[in-house]
């Protein structure tokens, strides 16, 4: 059954990209213990722009763990901890392949909402120091998936994920 290995959440920084002020919340941080999630997502995750990822639709981001794999041949001098793509949560065998919009499934006592797949944006470039990683994250097929939250409540790592209903 596939379960969350880690949670993560961070307060928007400040960057200056192309001469110009950049706010961005994918620095994510892994916190320990349950964390509240209700309708705009995690207790203290805080998004810089909710237009590519907040708001209700967008409000959890999730990154499968067997693409960690993937990500540490491609990248084998980087090191790459939880959250590294900006993820709020990090789900050992749950493949967004696999994971249609509208699909539920149930995480601690939180039933989330598959809405859909991640499209990167330039934000992704600037943590990894790399415009090319944008790219090289679309053409990967390992996105993650955002969630909308339909019944608020608490989740931790060690959760196990399941299925409630499938589209």
């Amino acid at each position: 059954m596939p379960r969350i290995l880690s949670v993560q959440i961070a307060r928007p920084s400040e960057f200056t990209w192309r001469g110009r002020c950049v706010r961005t919340g994918i620095f994510k941080e892994p916190v320990a213990g349950p964390v509240a999630v209700g309708r705009l997502g995690l207790k203290g995750d805080l998004q810089a722009d909710p237009t590519v990822h907040g708001g209700p639709r967008k409000a959890v981001y999730a990154y499968t763990a067997e693409h960690y794999d993937f990500w540490r041949r491609e990248l084998p001098s980087r090191e790459l901890p939880w959250g590294s793509f900006g993820e709020n949560l990090v789900i050992e065998g749950l493949d967004e392949s696999a994971v249609q919009p509208g699909d539920r499934f149930l995480a601690g006592n939180v039933v989330l909402e598959a809405t859909t797949p991640r499209q990167p944006c330039f934000k992704l470039g600037l943590k990894f120091g790399d415009m090319r990683m944008i790219r090289r994250f679309a053409r990967s097929g390992r996105w993650g998936m955002y969630f909308a939250v339909a019944e608020p409540g608490e989740l931790q790592a060690g959760d196990a994920v399941a299925m409630v209903s499938s589209v």
